[in-house]
């Protein structure tokens, strides 16, 4: 759906700020995997890895914001290019949250392999955390190519999955705290599961937001508040 304007230079502008948009969300998507796969495998270089490139995705969120600000004053958009314009000023800003998500987990990787081993080695909770993480993985992935192919069609596929991502959010939450009732000796290391599992259900619902602009981009319709989509 990308249309040319009779300025070129407009274009380039618009094709900057997109391109703004997917060099954050590259590295967020990555993020995600690395904080992921540290919980996972209790690898404390990958959570080293995941708070060194939280500062890069804080420093292009910043240039990527003054990008789009640019974009309006210099061209004053209307109509499909306004809107182009603000989904991306609501995309960077759901990708720099995401960043934080797993910065979070990250850090919750990181408090459990200071717990021991028998804190950072829980199977049960593992397998199911890594079925999520995998569900979030690729609706942040979809998400990003739903902005990039202008696909206003993935916004319901990723709700539905959004719903999924909730539900075994909902399991796992339960898993945790009977097995907290049950080990007075592992409630700390399964609060810092609860909260990690908590960050990634989020990564979902802002991967779900992006695939809302693109809705409301192609469309015109603003997705945040309709029944259908929540």
């Amino acid at each position: 759906m990308i249309q040319e304007h009779t300025s070129k230079s407009f274009d380039t502008d618009i094709e900057g700020m997109r391109s703004a948009v997917l060099k954050i969300g590259g590295l967020v998507e990555q993020q995600v995997i690395r904080a992921c796969d540290a919980l996972l495998h209790s690898n404390l270089i990958l959570v080293a890895q995941v708070l060194a490139d939280e500062e890069i995705v804080n420093q292009l969120h910043v240039q990527a914001d003054m990008l789009c600000q640019q974009v309006i004053a210099r061209r004053q958009p209307i109509a499909v290019d306004l809107r182009e314009v603000i989904a991306a000023l609501h995309s960077i800003n759901d990708l720099e949250r995401i960043g934080d998500e797993a910065k979070k987990i990250a850090l919750k990787a990181r408090h459990l392999v200071a717990q021991g081993p028998k804190a950072a080695a829980n199977p049960w909770a593992k397998d199911q955390f890594r079925q999520m993480s995998s569900i979030a993985s690729e609706m942040l992935s979809a998400a990003l190519d739903a902005y990039v192919r202008h696909d206003s069609s993935v916004a319901a596929k990723l709700a539905a999955r959004d719903k999924m991502l909730d539900a075994l959010r909902e399991q796992l939450n339960g898993s945790l705290l009977e097995h907290m009732a049950a080990n007075s000796d592992e409630v700390q290391a399964s609060m810092e599961m609860v909260f990690a599992v908590q960050a990634l259900e989020r990564v979902g619902d802002h991967a779900k937001n992006i695939a809302e602009y693109v809705v409301s981009v192609v469309e015109g319709v603003d997705m945040r508040h309709l029944s259908p989509l929540a």
